[in-house]
């Protein structure tokens, strides 16, 4: 697990670009602390930060040459199946110096060129250039886990793991208003298209293929979702359980490879529980790690995690946080996004990251369950929707009444009459419209009165209403949720559930495996019919079946309270004078030209009133833009 960077000019002016690597590879020392590196050559630079997992000698130092000197790596992710696949160079006559996967890849490369990638399970961003070829292949792995930032222009190409690289190579730095828009809709941006102009995500799956000038991308793997398979399988119920208990517990021993101390993250859900379960099999040591919240027993989940612990024996640690410890590291978290991203939650992984980095190198986690087995209420949701009948019907009745009553996410009843609301709009909506509703916190209009005439004058219609059109290509009419799902994959989880993974593991320094994006985990769920997912009873239905046997009872039939960060007391109370007098303040919004200072206004009076209802997270999402423009953009 590592931080890369790297530049291919294509003109004299781009080769002035390969002085400013170093500085690209310093700004993310936290992937990589333990080491650096950096190679030039005549066009290319290629720059390397270390977090040591597999052979912590220098051996495993990059960039790194294979030892004829023509062909050299920078590497950041891990490569679960390559004893297996080291084995079989060796027996076509390849030798070793190193005992890590990044050499493993090198020569892979060497021997099969760009092909290679689909014999590869696990998660990565690389780029290899051949020096007598003068070529620069760079791809990122399935699921989107690890990120790659790419920028081009007639000059250059620059790649880096994170913004803030990007940005220390200086380029400019204008905002993409087409993204900040859509920033404004999600609480974050989706790929390809980045808040910076011209810096673009390379898509999960995807390569780069750089020579003579000319830049080749392609898609390398796709997930193989077919609805005439899906309606074929030939596997029963009982069957599709056995086989996903086969396939996870194989992930998992894969991902328990590492030189460093390995443990486990434990919520006390069931998705994190099953990793915890399956990784107790192939040892006895495991440690496990939990958040607890002292300050808000209704979200405190430690009493189920302990459950799992004790059943399997973990070296278990509970940190027990207060309001207050979640207040402190704030502003470390936003120090740290170096491209504006609202989910809140964040903050819990950040503090859990910290924290579980002070025993161990590597953590499992449970992430990847809900998108690929319909684990949201809003599945649950639109799969009612679909559905139809006498409940839904009513719901959607009773519209005017949700409309007039008070709706938020903290309390219990404001929090259903909230959700009765999103589904009696969803009712009335195409599946397109229902689906790109669900996923946003504001809708267009919302977001669009936000910015001024002169920020919606720089946004192109065009391309957003192609951006949105992208997004929403796999959701038709008379399609199931299988549909949703795909899209969930292609959305949410490389944009919002894995960048927030990466950012702040990595801002620790910790490494985070994912068991159930494993691509044959994945090609599995999506050749199950929808009926083993779900149904008017039970979300994620075949995780739940397929381990019961191994879970605690008590982690059944109770309701799922994902954590939500107190944001409103926050706002009301120590975060009210850095929204009045400063990032939300009437002069900074005026100076600035960006938002309009009418509709901030509003936003700011109903968050101070008694009745502020479900706008904490548009309030969020605009400090943590405001943030973030203050620190890079002033």
């Amino acid at each position: 697990m590592c931080g890369i960077s790297g530049i291919y000019a294509f003109s004299d002016i781009g080769r002035d670009y390969l002085d400013k690597l170093k500085a690209s590879t310093d700004a993310i020392e936290t992937r990589g602390p333990d080491s650096q590196g950096h190679f030039y050559f005549d066009k290319c630079g290629l720059g390397h930060r270390r977090l040591a997992i597999l052979d912590l000698t220098a051996d495993g130092a990059q960039p790194m040459t294979d030892e004829s000197g023509r062909y050299s790596i920078v590497f950041n992710g891990e490569i679960f199946n390559f004893p297996q696949l080291k084995q079989k160079l060796k027996a076509s006559g390849y030798s070793f110096f190193s005992g890590t996967d990044t050499e493993v890849l090198l020569k892979l490369y060497i021997k099969e060129g760009r092909k290679f990638l689909k014999r590869l399970n696990g998660f990565f961003a690389f780029a290899i250039y051949d020096k007598e070829e003068d070529s620069l292949f760079i791809a990122r792995d399935r699921m989107g886990v690890k990120p790659l930032l790419v920028y081009k222009d007639e000059d250059k190409l620059l790649f880096a793991s994170e913004m803030k690289a990007m940005l220390a190579f200086g380029i400019n730095r204008k905002i993409d208003y087409v993204s900040l828009y859509q920033y404004l809709q999600f609480n974050y941006i989706p790929g390809p298209a980045s808040i910076i102009k011209g810096v673009k995500k390379l898509e999960p799956g995807h390569y780069l293929y750089i020579k003579n000038g000319k830049v080749l991308k392609k898609a390398w793997y796709r997930i193989p979702y077919d609805k005439k398979k899906v309606k074929n399988n030939p596997l029963n119920y009982e069957q599709q359980q056995q086989k996903l208990v086969e396939l996870l517990d194989a992930s998992v021993q894969r991902r328990m490879i590492a030189d460093v101390p390995l443990g486990a993250f434990l919520s006390g859900g069931i998705d994190s529980s099953v990793i915890v379960a399956l990784a107790s099999r192939h040892t006895d040591k495991l440690n496990t790690f939990s958040i607890g919240y002292k300050d808000e027993p209704f979200f405190d989940e430690t009493h189920y995690a302990k459950l799992v612990a004790d059943k399997y024996k973990t070296n278990h640690t509970v940190f027990s946080l207060t309001n207050q410890d979640l207040y402190d590291h704030l502003f470390q978290v936003l120090d740290y996004i170096d491209e504006p991203f609202a989910d809140s939650s964040a903050l819990a992984v950040y503090i859990l990251s910290k924290y579980t980095r002070q025993q161990v190198t590597v953590a499992l986690s449970g992430d990847g369950a809900d998108e690929l087995f319909a684990g949201y209420n809003k599945h649950m949701g639109d799969y009612k929707v679909r559905q139809g009948g006498f409940m839904a019907e009513m719901v959607t009745g009773l519209g005017p009444l949700w409309d007039l009553l008070p709706k938020s996410r903290n309390s219990a009843i404001g929090n259903k009459v909230r959700q009765f609301q999103r589904f009696s709009e969803g009712m009335m909506a195409s599946a397109k419209d229902r689906y790109y509703n669900w996923a946003t916190f504001a809708d267009e209009d919302e977001a669009r009165q936000l910015l001024t005439k002169k920020s919606r004058q720089l946004m192109a219609k065009g391309v957003y209403k192609k951006r949105k059109k992208r997004i929403l290509q796999h959701i038709h009419q008379d399609g199931d949720i299988n549909e949703v799902l795909y899209t969930d994959m292609q959305l949410v989880l490389p944009n919002d559930m894995l960048t927030k993974v990466d950012l702040m593991s990595m801002a620790n320094s910790l490494e985070v495996r994912t068991p159930f994006l494993d691509y044959k985990v994945v090609n599995f769920a999506f050749s199950l019919p929808q009926s083993s997912k779900i149904d008017n009873k039970m979300k994620k239905k075949l995780v739940q079946d397929a381990f019961r046997p191994m879970l605690p009872a008590e982690l059944y039939n109770r309701p799922k309270h994902g954590f939500e960060v107190p944001l409103l007391k926050w706002f009301q109370n120590e975060l009210r004078p850095l929204i009045t007098d400063d990032l939300l303040s009437d002069q900074f919004i005026q100076e600035q030209g960006i938002f309009n200072v009418d509709e901030i206004r509003k936003l700011k009076a109903k968050i101070f009133s008694r009745n502020p209802e479900d706008i904490h997270a548009r309030i969020w999402a605009l400090i943590v833009f405001q943030h973030w423009y203050k620190k890079h953009l002033v």
